[in-house]
């Protein structure tokens, strides 16, 4: 029966770590913790739990969660984010896949929490990601803060059941302020590959990330939260490409 390292990443997450910690108990043999030296109570709230706590600086998503995985005891991971937390039905599965390992690599259905109600429609469901993995067959990838774990071409992979919990955002408050913060990343990780904004990507982009989600994929049936979320991912889409040409410009003009 292989050993599973749950390997998490976070900042400030005082509000969710416990809880994330919690859900990890009766499935894995080490609970990782990488904190990027958090001003809250993310550190004394882990150091409670008895996990192995490790500060580390903030290189980036990818960095970060390739650097975690070095931190583990045992190749067969098992990764989440603070903000995430595993639900009994897929906790069920992880315990019989212990018993039985067949695949490199399995895959879960993301559920997330928007302003208090769960939402099953629209882009965000299910959102499948790969989490539970022997981490010898590949390793973060992706484009920041759109992390993925790739793994190798021969690589085989299952999906379980149940879901993996997300309380994505409390407030549209709040969900408007990770969406600055994560357009910048995205606009530098896009400039940093060479990617250049067009007119296009300004108009048409968005337009069809809306009605993807809210009509294609269903999101208004999860009500105003279904508009609010199609919308704020759509301007979520504009706003990347805006800043991605200020930052060509300016790259440019420095020349």
């Amino acid at each position: 029966m292989p050993k599973i390292s749950a390997v998490i990443i976070c900042y400030n997450e005082e509000r969710n770590i416990g809880r994330c910690i919690d859900s990890l108990q009766t499935v894995a043999d080490e609970i990782v913790v990488v904190d990027s030296f958090s001003t809250d109570k993310t550190a004394e709230i882990c150091r409670e739990k008895g996990i192995k706590f490790i500060e580390h600086a903030f290189d980036g998503h990818i960095e970060q969660k390739n650097f975690a995985i070095t931190q583990a005891s045992f190749p067969h991971v098992l990764s989440l984010d603070a903000d995430e937390a595993l639900d009994e039905t897929l906790q069920q599965e992880i315990r019989k896949i212990k018993e039985n390992w067949q695949k490199d690599g399995y895959s879960m259905n993301r559920l997330n929490r928007y302003c208090g109600k769960w939402i099953h429609y629209g882009a965000w469901y299910p959102e499948k990601k790969l989490r539970l993995w022997d981490s010898r067959k590949g390793q973060w990838g992706g484009t920041n803060p759109h992390d993925q774990f790739i793994m190798e071409k021969n690589a085989t992979k299952g999906h379980l059941k149940g879901n993996l919990l997300h309380h994505r955002f409390e407030s549209i408050e709040e969900h408007i302020r990770k969406l600055n913060y994560f357009t910048d990343i995205a606009a530098k990780a896009y400039l940093q590959k060479g990617k250049k904004c067009r007119w296009w990507h300004l108009i048409i982009n968005p337009i069809y990330a809306f009605v993807s989600a809210y009509f294609f994929k269903r999101g208004f049936l999860s009500g105003f939260e279904g508009l609010v979320i199609s919308s704020i991912d759509a301007h979520f889409t504009f706003v990347k490409y805006a800043k991605l040409w200020q930052l060509d410009k300016q790259k440019n003009n420095g020349k």
